[in-house]
């Protein structure tokens, strides 16, 4: 099967991006993966997970937060594959606590791998791509957070994911001449283990819309319309899946 191209997915090595190098390597993409090195057993399994579908497939060590991790990211797939047709900044963290009681170390931690990272990840897949001269498409993780604070215990991701909408916005109008679509997803509630965190850490004031929650796959098939090429009229978008708890 010929390859539909190139993608690269940050924080591949489980739940949500994992499931999403999976689904563009279901798509015909050549998919390299990304996460931190502690990660480093869980990306090499999602390597031979994608290679077993016939798709070639790399592991890239980062942290997404450092520039100089991200710039030699991109020079890596591209010495490898040849392009970068797709970039999707989905690598994120998340820390519950009231405002009161977090440290300004948490919430910078929070900021520089969510909002600094994608910010990191769009310069340089945009760089990549402008040079490649055939258009893209560049996705980042947005939330039903980013559009409203659902609770007291995240400020620093609620602050972080709305900074992501305005990136995407910002990205979109920048790359927009060059063919290259900036897209988000803003999931609401997903089955990971960060929603497993999430609850554990608000006990009893869990919000009850958080009972019921969507699959990585749902967010898989999002991404996958994203990134194809019939997706070319939308931009700028952060795109809410969330089963209904959010309307925009």
């Amino acid at each position: 099967m010929v390859s539909t191209g190139v993608a690269l997915v940050t924080g591949a090595a489980q739940g949500i991006g994992k499931a999403i190098a999976l689904r563009l390597a279901d798509d015909g993409f050549d998919v390299a993966v990304n996460d931190i090195v502690a990660n480093e057993k869980k990306l090499s399994s999602v390597v031979e997970e994608i290679k077993a579908k016939g798709r070639q497939s790399s592991a890239h060590l980062a942290d997404v937060s450092v520039e100089e991790d991200v710039k030699g990211m991109v020079a890596e797939v591209v010495r490898v594959y040849g392009g970068l047709n797709v970039m999707v900044a989905n690598a994120g963290v998340c820390k519950c606590a009231l405002m009161t009681e977090t440290s300004v170390e948490d919430y910078d931690r929070v900021m520089n791998i969510n909002a600094r990272g994608t910010f990191l990840c769009y310069k340089h897949a945009g760089v990549q791509m402008m040079a490649q001269g055939r258009g893209g498409r560049i996705i980042g993780a947005c939330s039903a957070s980013g559009k409203r604070a659902g609770s007291a215990f995240t400020s620093a991701y609620v602050a972080s994911k709305f900074a992501i909408r305005g990136l995407t916005q910002s990205a979109a109008l920048e790359f927009g001449p060059h063919k290259i679509t900036v897209n988000a997803y803003a999931p609401g509630p997903i089955d990971t283990d960060m929603l497993d965190y999430i609850k554990t850490s608000h006990g009893s004031a869990v919000p009850a819309h958080w009972q019921t929650a969507g699959t990585t796959g749902d967010i898989a098939a999002l991404v996958s319309y994203i990134a194809s090429k019939e997706s070319g009229f939308i931009t700028g978008q952060s795109l809410s899946i969330n089963g209904g708890i959010y309307f925009d």
